[in-house]
């Protein structure tokens, strides 16, 4: 079974590799460390052993008279037989009577130490040199000294010497087989390990991630485990406690989500409905205006109709007064036509839409209108585009609504300024006008259903709430500041029209 290479099988395998191989390093340091101890104090104790053999067969011989000549192969013999490279014996002149092992600075080392023997009285161990031994430096020999002593008195000393490389060498060749012990356990308690986490960790952590991948929305809750006792239990039982909650929370959610997209859908109608009411309102103030217009055609009409029944009339002056009539007839059906194209319910798709043009369009037909008298408004269309994705009926409620506004504001000094001029992707449009201006503290409200600072009867206080909702569902923001001089500026800015990406981003 292949296991990816960040698997938590591979982890913990290589975590524990790591844990195991470094206890079992430190463990035989520590084993082979004792066991360089335990060889040099081996050595040590042959060596003292072999100077104390050494001191009693001189001391033996002194005492028999037996000729040192006739003992220095057994001397020789004892020396190589204990391990050592090499002594020397001395009398008690300090003549140095026998000596064994190759020449060198060691030798020369023991002779000197045997010397400091006969003078101190006292044996002593001194180790010489370093060479590299088991695992760091150590000492290259050891060399062994003790006075022959004939009660108080000193009747010479003995030296012997050895080189400890032949110890750390026997040390080295078991290291091969610490080496192999080291492998063997490690694969073994590896192995062992492996299995009783995997049992233990791995196995219900793969199980709980199955559960969890394979719950999907709209399914019931999936079969757990055997439930234990340990941790693992406990995530067991919290995991199916989650899953219970979130199977819970998901059902609320849905009847949130339709209740919102239900309350969504109410917004939508009132909105509306209100820009329809605002509309019809709109209509009726301009029917109003429009009625008091038609009058006077009407009675042009009605005048040139009774000139024209009379019979002395020449045939060009009857011709002229027909082509005065359809001429006002002509005004009156424009004045109406307009009316009921703004009146007419909008079809809502959007379109590409010329800001310029639905403002000409909308002064047009504001242009008969009675509020409209001694208005010249002052057009400064700066904008370099003015196409904006939208319904061009309601861009022309939202103009409408806003110069009818300024209109009813302005009394005694009658200016009003439309300008328009483009900011990166946005046009802005801002209608400029002469009027008594907003009170402050009624400037944060102005965009708020129903507020109106005009005397009741004097508007519907919807006009500013429902272009807010219109310019809003642009993109776009509205906002309202009081004038340096007098009157108000409306300022609009709107997102131009970036082609089919920007339309299906809008409709997103």
């Amino acid at each position: 079974m292949r296991f990816p290479l960040h698997s938590l099988r591979i982890s913990i395998l290589a975590q524990l590799a790591f844990l195991i191989v470094a206890a079992m390093l430190l463990i035989s340091v520590v084993m082979l460390s004792f066991q360089e101890h335990a060889f040099i104090q081996g050595k040590l104790q042959q060596g003292r052993l072999l100077t104390l053999t050494l001191s009693l067969r001189f001391k033996d011989m002194r005492v028999s008279g037996a000729k040192i000549p006739t003992g220095k192969e057994a001397f020789t013999r004892l020396i190589r037989t204990a391990g050592f490279s090499g002594g020397s014996l001395m009398d008690h002149k300090g003549t140095v009577f026998f000596i064994s092992g190759p020449g060198g600075e060691l030798r020369q080392k023991g002779i000197a130490q045997a010397r400091q023997a006969l003078v101190t009285g006292k044996s002593a161990t001194r180790f010489s040199g370093q060479t590299w031994g088991v695992l760091w430096l150590a000492s290259d020999a050891v060399i062994m000294s003790a006075p022959v002593l004939d009660g108080r008195r000193v009747l010479g000393s003995v030296a012997v010497w050895s080189s400890l490389r032949n110890v750390y060498q026997e040390i080295r060749r078991s290291e091969k087989l610490i080496l192999i012990y080291i492998l063997l356990n490690t694969l073994v308690l590896i192995s062992v390990g492996l299995y009783l986490l995997s049992r233990s960790v791995v196995n219900p952590v793969h199980k709980l991630l199955h559960i969890t991948e394979a719950f999907r929305k709209g399914e019931s809750l999936p079969l757990f485990p055997a439930v234990t006792e340990n941790e693992m239990g406990q995530l067991n039982r919290s995991l199916k406690m989650m899953l219970k909650r979130l199977e819970e929370n998901k059902e609320e959610l849905q009847a949130h989500i339709a209740s919102l997209e239900k309350a969504n859908e109410e917004i939508r109608k009132t909105q509306a409905e209100l820009i329809k009411s605002e509309k019809l309102a709109s209509v009726g103030r301009l029917a109003t205006g429009i009625a008091h217009e038609i009058g006077n055609p009407m009675g042009i009409i009605l005048g040139y109709m009774d000139l024209l029944k009379r019979n002395d009339l020449t045939a060009p002056e009857r011709q002229d007064f027909l082509g005065r009539v359809e001429a006002e007839i002509t005004r009156i059906n424009g004045i109406i036509r307009q009316l009921l194209d703004f009146s007419r319910p909008a079809g809502g798709e959007p379109e590409e839409t010329s800001v310029h043009e639905v403002i000409l369009a909308t002064l047009k037909m504001l242009e008969p209108q009675p509020l409209m008298a001694g208005i010249e408004p002052n057009i400064r269309f700066d904008a370099a585009r003015d196409t904006i994705w939208a319904d061009p009926n309601q861009l022309q409620q939202v103009f409408l609504n806003i110069i009818m506004n300024a209109a009813d504001a302005m009394d005694a000094e009658k200016s009003l300024t439309i300008r328009t001029f483009t900011t990166g992707n946005t046009i802005t449009i801002q209608f400029e006008d002469t009027g008594t201006g907003i009170p402050e503290q009624d400037m944060d409200g102005i965009f708020d259903p129903f507020y109106s600072t005009k005397p009741p009867g004097k508007g519907t206080g919807l006009g500013l709430s429902v272009s807010y909702t219109i310019i809003k569902g642009l993109g776009g923001t509205i906002r309202a500041e009081n004038n340096p001089g007098p009157g108000v500026t409306i300022t609009l800015d709107i997102p131009l029209y970036e082609g089919k990406d920007m339309e299906h981003e809008r409709k997103n």
